[in-house]
């Protein structure tokens, strides 16, 4: 029988968490991004910034928490990244969402161990964060074309709020819309 469980996750994950996005990324969006652009994710670069995400984060409200499945042996299977709303979880013309606000950078599970409860569990450790944080609200952006999130993020409560944009991907404009739950409802 499997178990999974979610951390902090640690400096010497940022390959992996890498890998997993990059993995994520080439399965999930295969259809959705231009393919230059996911050819064109580099590893390294991609470990570089998971690296200083995870020992340097820009304050004590950025975290990046890792699902791990253990069966005989431990794999690290997804990771989230949140922390306050900044300039990134708005909507183009929009101002400031407020300091109560956290946002969502990054959630992913590798599609080979989908549909395990790692995205649940990774949500609800979050979710259990931010509200120790003193956030009311939390946002994430999914592509318009990404069923699984949206979904995924339905199921657990959040709705969209409205807001909406347009990301240009190599020339390719890649819609977005924000979805957003209010973390002050009981449990």
């Amino acid at each position: 029988m499997a178990l999974g469980f979610v951390r902090p996750a640690r400096p010497t994950e940022a390959g992996e968490i890498a890998r997993i996005q990059i993995a994520t990324w080439k399965i999930a969006y295969r259809r959705m991004l231009p393919r230059q652009v996911l050819e064109s994710l580099d590893q390294e670069s991609v470990t570089q910034a998971w690296a200083e995400a995870v020992a340097s984060p820009p304050s004590r409200r950025h975290r990046v928490l890792v699902a791990v499945e253990q069966a005989d042996e431990s794999y690290l299977v997804g990771f989230v990244a949140s922390g306050p709303a900044d300039a990134h979880a708005t909507a183009p013309d929009e101002s400031a969402l407020g300091p109560d606000v956290a946002a969502v950078t990054e959630l992913l599970v590798e599609p080979r161990w989908g549909r395990r409860g790692h995205g649940s569990r990774l949500l609800a450790a979050s979710v259990d964060l931010w509200r120790s944080d003193g956030y009311d609200t939390a946002v994430a952006w999914a592509y318009e074309q990404d069923a699984a999130t949206g979904k995924f993020l339905l199921g657990a409560g959040w709705a969209p709020d409205g807001a909406v944009r347009a990301l240009d991907v190599d020339g390719l404009l890649v819609n977005q819309q924000r979805l957003h739950v209010d973390l002050t409802a009981t449990a």
